[in-house]
């Protein structure tokens, strides 16, 4: 049989590595049974979620043996992601489960006191291999298609530190706050990547094709290159991200369009009198994600604002929408809108679990909570702050990471002349008093499409969600929404303290200024937009050159193959 094949062992988005190999014009084979890996000349393991689930769904399908039997047989074999930290003897992750026991060592938890973990988002490579007596950089195929200076898409909490011991295995390292970690290991047949290239735009399509057609150091007999060690920066490289967001929703025609509200009022209004027209219709989805990717984007976030009312999972055209981005748009995509438990029109019960599997099959990366997660928290305070272990956040986290998990919190200010009147909530000083003078609010959480209010402040919700595991956090304001005049960088800045996982700033963007307000104001990891994307008012080329301008890192457009 032979040829290429992928490893699907059942977790997270692997639609997304099957789309890059068919823009690569590779031909491929899923392994279905153990049989079909030793079959393989080509291997390619895309693992997506936790260390543990991984290798306990490998050992599942009895496909072990048989993968450290093809590592073994010097056939070409990359691992991605989760599938380089499973060649080690065992990760900090979950300390009870044996790796591959490929490569000696252990993965290990980021550390957290001077960054966000997870580390998500785009970060540069350093190649440590120079050949013999060769100062410059050597080309990129020697480097299997790593350029130096290029950033790649990251999404982890546990990597593999650089080590004496490990330079042999070293190809690249990637240094995140003062931290440096083994971003590639490469030796004989072994070439394996920490971050995604079928999620790195073209960049990570040219290490894939490096791959596919042999290019690249195979090994060192004959002494042919040398380790640099690395050196810790006094600033890494990590990038700043742009994200554009496609709010889509059914209209008037049974349309399925991309819309954008101001204050969540997504229907227009041009006659002063106060009644609803038709809904905003801003383009199709499938055309301006493809847009976004091609203008810059760092990501892509489609929040379904008709929420799924009946049942997500036979929501067809939503999921052919992913389908479709996906095989064009080749960075990280995030689904929000129903991720709940839901019962069919035919009475079938079906887990959040089970609805964000679906999403992901269909190409997402991440799933987005909304009212499902402020449910989950005023039921854990009603339980004496106990975890159930049965939410959404947590099975979905448990399964595919927390990396897959993001909370998206719709709050609006409540002013209060002082904080005893804030029945308890957690305040903070405004500098933009209320209607009557209040220097003082809290933000009040709310659910249904910013619709009704819950007795939740945002403090509330974002702590306890990323203790129930949830990796991300994207923070609407309701009072900025549409507005044009700036984020909430009260807000923005109370959260980012709050939390120690990244947080993705939302709502009132309007000027390339605000951009970069809220990054050097608030430190966050990533800023949201609309209807200026949509509108084409502020291009996204444009913020990401104003940014540049003002010393900012952000990703380089790399536009072609």
């Amino acid at each position: 049989m032979g040829g290429l094949y992928l490893l699907d062992y059942g977790a997270g988005n692997v639609r997304s590595l099957a789309n890059a190999l068919n823009r690569l014009e590779y031909e491929f084979k899923w392994v279905k049974k153990p049989e079909d890996i030793l079959e393989a000349d080509k291997l390619i393991f895309p693992g997506v979620g936790a260390f543990g689930s991984a290798m306990e769904l490998l050992a599942s399908k009895n496909y072990v043996e048989p993968l450290k039997q093809y590592i073994k047989s010097g056939k070409p074999y990359m691992g991605i992601c989760v599938g380089l930290q499973t060649l080690f003897h065992g990760s900090e992750e979950n300390p009870d489960v044996p790796g591959l026991c490929i490569i000696p060592g252990t993965v290990k938890l980021l550390n957290k006191t001077d960054k966000a973990v997870p580390h998500m988002g785009w970060n540069e490579v350093f190649c440590v291999r120079r050949i013999n007596g060769v100062n410059e950089d050597y080309p990129q195929d020697n480097h299997h298609g790593i350029e130096q200076g290029t950033v790649y898409y990251f999404v982890h909490s546990y990597a593999v530190p650089f080590t004496d011991e490990l330079k042999e295995w070293t190809l690249a390292t990637t240094q995140y706050g003062k931290e440096i970690f083994i971003s590639v290991i490469q030796k004989d047949n072994i070439l394996c990547t920490q971050f995604h290239p079928e999620k790195s735009g073209y960049a990570g399509l040219r290490v894939l094709k490096s791959f596919l057609q042999g290019k690249g150091i195979v090994n060192n007999t004959s002494g042919q290159f040398i380790i640099k060690n690395p050196e810790i920066l006094p600033r890494d490289r990590f990038t700043k991200r742009i994200i554009a967001c496609l709010d889509v929703r059914t209209n008037d025609q049974g349309d399925l369009v991309v819309t954008k509200g101001d204050q969540y009022d997504v229907r227009e209004c041009n006659d002063g009198s106060g009644v609803s027209g038709q809904v905003r219709n801003l383009g199709k989805p499938v055309d301006l994600a493809r847009r976004y990717f091609d203008e810059g984007a760092d990501e892509i976030t489609f929040l379904n604002i008709t929420s799924f009312r009946n049942c997500p999972l036979t929501d067809l055209p939503m999921l052919e929408i992913l389908k479709r981005t996906s095989e064009t748009v080749f960075v990280p995509l995030t689904i929000g809108g129903g991720i709940r438990d839901v019962i069919d029109p035919d009475g079938k019960f079906h887990s959040a679990l089970d609805v964000a599997g679906e999403y992901f099959r269909s190409g997402a990366d991440k799933v987005s909570i909304g009212s499902d997660a402020v449910y989950a928290v005023e039921k854990y305070l009603a339980n004496d702050k106990k975890l159930s272990g049965n939410t959404a956040i947590e099975t979905i986290a448990r399964a595919y990471g927390s990396q897959a998990v993001v909370i998206s919190v719709d709050p609006r200010r409540v002013y209060v002349d002082s904080p005893a009147n804030a029945m308890g909530h957690h305040v903070i000083p405004t500098s933009y008093p209320g209607p009557k003078g209040e220097t003082w609010c809290w933000y009040q959480c709310t659910v249904k499409g910013g619709r009704e209010g819950r007795d939740i402040d945002v403090h509330q919700l974002v702590t306890t969600c990323e203790a129930m595991g949830a990796g991300e956090i994207l923070l609407n304001c309701m009072d900025k929404d549409g507005t044009n005049s700036g984020y909430d960088l009260e807000l923005i800045q109370d959260v980012k303290k709050a939390v120690n996982i990244p947080v993705i700033a939302s709502s009132g963007a309007g000027r390339e200024e605000h951009f970069e307000k809220v990054f050097v104001e608030t430190n966050v990891e990533a800023a949201l937009a609309a209807g200026i994307f949509h509108r084409r008012e502020v291009p996204i080329q444009s913020v990401k050159n104003y940014l540049k301008e003002r010393n900012i890192l952000v990703r380089n457009i790399v536009s072609t193959l």
